[in-house]
C-alpha cells in the first residue's frame, strides 16, 4: 500500500526468509554460534532464553538453515503443550520412524521408535537435533522430564542427539529446579533486546534490503522506536510498520518521534 510512497520494493517489516535481510545484531550472532558449538560437539542439551519477541524462533530457523545434512534429522516442535507421551509419539513421527505397533503412543512403544532412528543415524555419521519452543511452559506439565529421556540415547558414549530448549526467561530457573536435566544443559545463552544504536541500524538495514532510496524516519524517530519498542524487535516491526502506513495516508515527507508516539498511543488505546 505504501511501498511506491516510500520508494520501497517489499515491504521492510515483515517476517524475513531471506538471509540477507537479517539484521547482524551482536546478541544474534554469538547465540546462533553457541548454538552451533553445542550441536556440533555433540552436546546433550542447550537452552536459549529471552524476552517474547526477540527472535528466539527465528534463530533456531537460522541454525536449522545454517546445519548441513550430518545435523539431521532437525525437528522443530513449536507447539509443545502436549502430555509425555504425545510429545513422544510426535518426535518419532518427525523423525520418520517406523510404523507405530499397538498399543500405539505408549512412551515405550514410542521410545522404541526413537531409539531406531537415532541408532541407525549414528550408523550413518549423523546427528539428530529436538529443538522445543516455549519450553519455559512445560514445567507444570511435567513435559520437562519427558524430554529428558531423550537424553539417554547414545553412541560410542556420546549423545546421538542434542536437545534445544527454547524459551522465555523462566526457562532458566524451570532448569534450576530440575537438576537431573538442568546438569546435562551443556550451553545456555540469552537473547537480549536491541540497544538504542542496534535499533537504529536494525530499521536502516531492513529498509536497506527493502530496496529503500530514502530515509522515512527521522533520527528523533528512531530513538523513539527503540524508547516505545524496548528494543523487542517484533514491537519494532509492528510500530515501525504502521507509521509507514500513517505516514503514506497523511503524505508526510518524514516520521517524527511525535508520529512514532502517536502510533504507539493507539496500538495501546486498541489494546485496553
Amino acid at each position: 500500500m505504501y511501498l511506491d510512497y516510500w520508494q520501497l520494493t517489499t515491504q521492510p517489516f515483515e517476517a524475513v526468509t531471506d538471509r540477507g535481510a537479517l539484521y547482524p545484531c551482536e546478541a544474534h550472532e554469538g547465540a546462533l554460534s553457541k548454538l552451533r558449538y553445542a550441536i556440533e560437539n555433540r552436546r546433550g542439551a542447550a537452552a536459549l532464553a529471552g524476552p517474547a519477541g526477540v527472535g528466539k524462533t527465528m534463530l533456531v530457523q537460522m541454525l536449522r538453515g545454517s546445519l548441513g545434512e550430518r545435523w539431521s534429522p532437525f525437528v522443530h516442535v513449536v507447539f509443545p503443550q502436549m502430555s509425555g507421551p504425545e510429545l513422544l509419539a510426535y518426535v518419532a513421527e518427525q523423525f520418520g520412524a517406523p510404523p507405530a505397533d499397538a498399543p500405539r503412543h505408549t512412551v515405550d512403544e514410542s521410545i522404541r521408535r526413537i531409539e531406531f532412528v537415532l541408532r541407525q543415524n549414528a550408523d550413518h555419521g549423523r546427528h539428530a537435533v529436538v529443538a522445543v519452543d516455549e519450553a519455559h511452559l512445560l514445567e507444570d506439565c511435567g513435559t520437562l522430564e519427558t524430554l529428558r529421556l531423550l537424553l539417554n540415547f547414545e553412541s560410542a558414549g556420546r549423545p546421538t542427539l542434542t536437545l534445544l530448549l527454547v524459551g522465555q526467561m523462566g526457562l532458566i530457573p524451570a532448569l534450576g529446579r530440575l537438576p537431573s536435566l538442568d546438569e546435562r544443559v551443556s550451553v545456555k545463552t540469552l537473547l537480549r533486546s536491541l540497544t538504542a544504536a542496534e535499533t537504529a541500524a536494525y530499521v536502516r538495514h531492513r529498509l536497506a534490503a527493502a530496496g529503500a532510496q530514502r530515509e522515512p524516519f527521522t533520527a528523533d524517530a528512531l530513538r523513539a522506536l527503540h524508547e516505545l519498542s524496548h528494543g523487542i524487535p517484533r514491537q519494532i516491526n509492528r510500530l515501525a510498520d504502521l507509521a509507514l502506513v500513517v505516514g503514506f495516508a497523511e503524505r508526510l515527507p518524514q516520521i517524527s518521534a511525535q508520529d512514532i508516539e502517536a502510533v504507539s498511543d493507539e496500538l495501546v488505546s486498541l489494546a485496553a
